[in-house]
């Protein structure tokens, strides 16, 4: 009997009824049943509902860096069991190679989110924007940015394509934000989409409600949607049009992201001509992509845009390695290096999208363009040729597939207009070696796409390819790409908080945001470096005695250094700069006595100073001035993983008239106890 794949509600499994109408899932290569699909009788909004309270409660409770830690241990949960993993893939029709870029691929989005997430967010809830705009003379009110989690739930519609990056790309950010998510795969890798969430609840790792899976329909997901909730899809570009087209999206307020099908281009320099590094580059990357997952990438090249004159060149080059490289069949047989696609059905409308092709103007120059009598869903790479560049069919048609076309240009300049008419895409690629032939295509072709990838000889073989969109880099492009956008590092987890403007006191910006603003209160009870972070509170101060700074010192500073620039070793010359009333001190002369004035020397919680941020000097220091400096405890960031945190310190550097000379954030590592930490 075929198994009915389960759903994972309500943190526990679900499964339909018996006699509940389903679709079967089939291997892409033998046609054999594998699974059964079916939602029927699951309540989709009570899921939703579930995620917005036990989901947004449990996540709540966790920090950034918390959810960081998690990340990492579900990316070590599922490597241990990635070979399971595997095994399903290759029924989907993928590759070893198509099944690492899907399986660890995914894997690997969690780790770099999960570094990304303790380097570059804080360890607490709220995350702040920008810096502080001062709204009143005196300082008594502030205002500044803040983003803090949105308080619905993540739905993400998935392609069939990539049942496990797919999934995971879109998790890993909203678990970061601290957002639960719901995952409906598409059917026909549902499977393989069901057990990786199998593997991540097995874990025991999962906050309640943070993580659900819907195996099959959710048509009425917008009926159920509200504000503060975002539906993300990644699918066909009509169908991403409808569901923007809902009332809960126009009016409503719920969020939508779509990352939809594009009709992606490579261009090929005028200078990369047969036999350069940049020609065999862009061979190599042209067969990767329509063979790679049988071409079934939302970031495949559909569109080789190459120079007249090397036309002819580049087709036999294609032609010759597919030859050479490519063989066509069951992924699980030895020496296969391209599977099936997805289904019999997906296979078909390839056939039908090349089919339109070649009644727009294009040439099959490259492979078989008839739908082979194979069993499976099996089809060999093609490549057409349009003889007019500006055939609107080969500029809107996208064959699914293992798929591309080939178009010449006569100039730059229509090498440039040729992308564009592509509508909007996930990415261009560009190979040559001529810097001003890529600096000026990239300026005309930028806005038309989410990502631009330069080949030269230098990154050929470094190059992560055409098609591989990166966690730390945007992924998404306008028009018809969708207009959305995903990864991009941190900036992918804002699309899951809310950017707010607060007003206040700085004692209520400091309550806010868990970050000490000037003008709120301060203790001096101890030294702050004689506190470990467990005692150590935002305020914290330490106010220095002042120190004179003469003459000799100046002298001797630039002497010791080697920096004998004019302004301080030249007092006529100083005193005709505009900035400066003649001889004066050093910046970082400054910045040493600083810390000679507030450091407590003695061995103790503070273990290391690591660093300066934000410096600025803003009046000169003459000899005979005085300078005193404030130590506030600004920002405390404790390290899940270690026995110490960072303490970020505001420091104030003032003359005897009261003037501010310097301010600066001082860095430094603290014990999370009075012991210090053993290596």
């Amino acid at each position: 009997m075929t198994r009915t794949l389960q759903s994972y509600v309500h943190d526990s499994w679900w499964s339909p009824a018996d006699d509940a109408e389903g679709t079967e899932v089939r291997d892409a290569s033998t046609g054999e049943v594998v699974a059964r699909v079916s939602s029927a009788g699951l309540d989709l909004g009570a899921a939703m509902e579930f995620a917005r309270t036990t989901g947004q409660a449990s996540l709540g409770e966790l920090t950034f860096h918390q959810r960081a830690v998690i990340l990492k241990q579900l990316a070590l949960a599922l490597t241990e069991r990635k070979r399971e993993l595997y095994e399903l893939s290759s029924r989907t029709g993928a590759t070893k190679a198509d099944s690492w870029v899907d399986v660890d691929g995914g894997i690997g989005v969690l780790f770099t989110y999960s570094g990304k997430g303790r380097r570059e967010l804080p360890n607490s809830r709220v995350q702040l924007d920008g810096p502080v705009e001062v709204l009143a003379k005196d300082g008594s009110f502030l205002g500044r940015h803040i983003r803090t989690t949105l308080p619905g739930v993540a739905v993400q519609i998935n392609a069939f394509n990539f049942p496990v990056w797919g999934a995971l790309e879109k998790f890993a950010p909203t678990f970061l934000a601290g957002m639960p998510t719901i995952v409906k795969p598409a059917t026909p890798g549902a499977y393989l989409a069901e057990h990786m969430v199998r593997i991540m609840v097995e874990s025991g790792l999962l906050p309640a409600g943070s993580l659900q899976l819907v195996s099959g329909s959710v048509r009425d997901v917008f009926d159920h949607a509200r504000l503060g909730d975002i539906v993300s899809f990644t699918g066909s570009a009509s169908t991403a049009d409808q569901l923007r087209r809902h009332d809960a999206v126009q009016t409503g307020g719920v969020l939508f992201n779509a990352e939809t099908d594009s009709i992606n281009a490579s261009v090929l320099g005028p200078d990369a001509v047969e036999g350069t590094p940049e020609f065999d580059a862009y061979v190599r990357q042209l067969v990767s992509e329509m063979t790679s997952k049988a071409g079934q990438k939302c970031t495949a090249i559909r569109r080789a845009i190459v120079p007249a004159e090397s036309a002819d060149a580049l087709v036999a080059a294609v032609e010759a390695r597919l030859a050479e490289k490519i063989v066509v069949g069951d992924p699980r047989a030895e020496g296969v290096t391209m599977g099936a696609l997805a289904s019999a059905e997906q296979r078909a409308e390839v056939f039908r999208q090349v089919q339109r092709l070649v009644e727009g103007g294009g040439r099959i120059v490259v492979g078989e363009g008839q739908d082979p009598a194979a069993e499976g869903a099996f089809a060999e790479p093609m490549l057409l040729r349009f003889d007019d560049p500006e055939s609107p069919r080969v500029h809107d048609t996208e064959a699914f597939g293992p798929v591309s076309s080939v178009i010449a240009y006569e100039t730059p300049e229509q090498a440039a207009d040729l992308v564009v008419r592509g509508g909007g895409s996930l990415v261009t690629s560009v190979a040559s070696a001529d810097a001003q032939f890529v600096a000026d295509l990239t300026r005309r072709t930028a806005s038309a796409n989410g990502r631009i990838l330069v080949l030269d000889r230098v990154d050929a073989r470094s190059s992560t390819g055409h098609g591989s969109p990166l966690p730390m880099l945007v992924h998404g492009g306008p028009g018809r790409a969708g207009g959305g956008e995903e990864l991009g590092g941190v900036r992918s987890v804002f699309h899951y908080m809310q950017r707010t403007a607060i007003q206040g006191s700085p004692e209520m910006l400091t309550a806010i945001t868990g970050v000490w603003h000037a003008g709120a209160g301060t203790r001096d009870d101890q030294h702050p470096f004689r506190k470990s972070l467990q005692d150590l509170r935002i305020g914290d101060q330490v106010v220095s005695e002042e120190r004179e700074v003469t003459l000799d010192d100046i002298a001797h500073f630039a002497e010791f250094t080697g920096d004998t620039f004019y302004a301080h070793t030249d007092e006529e010359a100083a005193a005709a700069n505009p900035f400066f009333p003649g001889r004066v001190a050093h910046g970082y002369l400054l910045l040493s006595f600083a810390a000679g004035l507030f450091v407590s020397p003695a061995p103790g919680p503070v273990l290391a100073n690591y660093g300066l941020e934000s410096l600025r000097f803003m009046t000169p220091v003459s000899p005979g001035d005085r300078i005193r400096v404030a130590l506030t405890a600004k920002e405390i960031i404790p390290r899940e993983t270690h026995d110490y945190g960072e303490v970020h310190w505001d420091a104030v550097l003032t003359n005897q008239e009261g003037e501010t000379v310097a301010t600066y954030d001082v860095l430094t590592l603290v014990s999370k106890t009075p012991e210090i930490p053993a290596e």
